[in-house]
């Protein structure tokens, strides 16, 4: 099966799957509808506590990322997340404008 990752605000495709935006937060200035997705999976985002944290301060990305693995690998959420994602094709939503920093 496969996992695609693109922004939330990009035009929904066939090849997408299930849907599924994984931000804590619901991305700015878009209804519901608008959205074109299956499920919100706001547990497999980062904690509230990590992302004000990190306050959007590249010198803090590497230990942002060391932080966020450690969350994910105690989050039950991700063991739901990899049953999806095993068993057919799944697209994961971001809402952030920095692409290159979402898909490491």
């Amino acid at each position: 099966m496969a996992v695609r990752i693109k922004r939330v605000y990009e035009a929904p495709a066939t090849a997408d799957g299930e849907r599924i935006l994984v931000d804590r937060i619901w991305p700015r200035g878009l209804s519901r509808k608008d959205a074109s997705l299956d499920r919100w999976m706001k547990d497999v985002g980062p904690s509230t506590e990590l992302r004000k944290w990190f306050d959007h301060r590249v010198d803090r990305w590497e230990e942002f990322q060391d932080r966020y693995q450690k969350e994910l690998s105690c989050n039950s959420a991700v063991g739901e997340l990899r049953g999806l994602a095993s068993s057919q094709d799944v697209t994961l939503l971001y809402a952030a404008g920095d692409h290159e920093v979402c898909i490491r």
